[in-house]
């Protein structure tokens, strides 16, 4: 198995989406794709099921932030000061995708060990929530709102969020480690009165953390990635 490390910097949501589908698209039986990039400008993405009625679409142009479909599950995320993360990988590798899943976030946790030490706390969701009955209410609009198994947390609240989907033989699967804290203004942009956005912004601010909050200082992104990759040769054993 020959796996490719892409590096591939900031781009529109729209050309970061179509570079993760075109990975699976290209996936061959003996080949697996992990890419870390960013968004600009900011984005925020709707999983496949999501409807695009749920966003103030004008607004969030007005603010440049792109508006575009995940063709993953989960609920709308804020993309802006974070790491994102993609792998895309044939069924033939020999795991189910539940494990797929783990395996990443594992090695996700490896990476942030090796940025710093005292993210060392950061460990997987043992639970699956209701999300049924988590999709009733107006915080499941929001993909930060809930963890699911196997997602990360650090004492208890959500750093890093993942969203993933088998197509064909391949399974893709991609996520946001979080960095910095604008993605808890997601609400500022949902069709919702005043009162509900400051409502669902305190909660994200409540149920999410960051690693510049864990840390209290700035990350430097280069040394950020380069753990993260570590962290998942580690993690899978392998060799970029």
């Amino acid at each position: 198995m020959k796996w490719e490390l892409i590096l591939s910097g900031a781009a529109s949501g729209k050309k970061n989406m179509e570079f993760d589908m075109n990975l699976v698209r290209n996936c061959t039986e003996e080949q697996g794709f992990f890419r870390l990039y960013y968004w600009k400008p900011y984005a925020i993405s709707l999983g496949a099921n999501q409807k695009e009625s749920e966003i103030n679409t004008a607004l969030a142009f007005e603010n440049n932030i792109d508006v575009v479909k995940r063709p993953t599950g989960g609920r709308a995320i804020l993309h802006a000061e974070e790491l994102t993360y993609s792998v895309a990988l044939p069924l033939s590798y020999g795991l189910k995708p539940r494990e797929v899943y783990e395996k990443i976030s594992r090695a996700l946790i490896r990476g942030l060990s090796i940025y710093d030490v005292r993210l060392s706390d950061a460990a997987l969701e043992s639970e699956q929530p209701d999300f049924g009955n988590i999709l009733k209410q107006q915080s499941g609009m929001l993909c930060f709102a809930s963890t699911a198994k196997n997602e990360v947390k650090f004492h208890g609240k959500k750093i890093i969020g993942s969203a993933q989907r088998k197509i064909g033989g391949h399974v893709l699967q991609h996520g946001s480690v979080l960095i910095g804290d604008y993605h808890t203004k997601l609400p500022n942009f949902l069709n919702l009165n005043e009162e509900e956005k400051k409502i669902l912004e305190m909660e994200l601010k409540e149920k999410t953390t960051e690693v510049e909050t864990v840390l209290n200082e700035k990350v430097d992104y280069k040394r950020f990635e380069d753990a993260v990759i570590k962290g998942f040769e580690e993690e899978w054993e392998i060799k970029f």
